[in-house]
């Protein structure tokens, strides 16, 4: 492996959900757009249903539809 700790960060995925990135990070998407997050801990969307897309909002859960 190489870089120190301090460089490396940690990557979890989550099945059928984000994947979560300790941050700061900074992601660069297909078209060369930027997003800058600044959180101890970033969720970046794998579905791509997300409105702040590529960083997640929950669009990935299952919508519970409740007739009363």
């Amino acid at each position: 492996m190489t870089g120190s700790p301090a460089e490396r960060r940690r990557v979890r995925i989550e099945t059928g959900g984000p994947v979560l990135v300790e941050g700061p990070v900074e992601l660069t998407g297909d078209d060369g757009t930027t997003v800058t997050a600044d959180r101890f801990l970033v969720a970046v969307c794998t579905c791509r249903r997300s409105k702040r897309y590529p960083l997640c909002d929950t669009s990935h859960r299952k919508r519970v539809r409740t007739d009363t």
